[in-house]
């Protein structure tokens, strides 16, 4: 039908006419009230996004002379993390000579992976960067 006689049937009913494809030969319209799709649309996208997880970044940190059931049970709070989905972030800040021994704390941080090794992944190895020594774990896919 021509544009004219569908627009002419849209205004008696009180409807817009839209475009489903306008590249095709004839172009495809529809009836339909667009403000009224428009806001289900938008309630949709809310509710979509409402619906999704939000992954947060979780921080543990470490000493360099920390004892091995403080580091047992810091690794279980990161286990708790890890299998909720969360990254984690483990640090070790050094303080005065400490920093001349900056192998002592990556060794720390393999101690701690070594221990949550079965629910997460190195994301970023651990690293020296001026006073602290950072780690990124992430959960494993399965």
């Amino acid at each position: 039908m021509s544009a004219d006689a569908a627009n002419r049937i849209a205004d008696e009913k009180n409807l817009d006419l839209v475009k489903i494809s306008p590249q095709s030969t004839p172009p495809v319209c529809k009836l339909m009230d667009y403000s009224k799709y428009k806001f289900e649309k938008s309630k949709k996208d809310k509710e979509a996004k409402r619906n999704q997880k939000q992954n947060e970044t979780k921080k543990i940190w470490l000493s360099m002379t920390i004892d091995r059931h403080d580091l047992e049970t810091k690794a279980r709070a990161a286990e708790k993390f890890l299998i909720a989905g969360n990254k984690v972030e483990v640090s070790i800040r050094m303080k005065g000579r400490q920093q001349a021994h900056a192998k002592l704390g990556v060794e720390v941080m393999r101690d701690f992976y070594a221990i949550v090794e079965s629910v997460s992944v190195i994301e970023r190895a651990p690293l020296t960067e001026g006073r602290n020594i950072l780690m990124i774990l992430a959960p494993n896919k399965k």
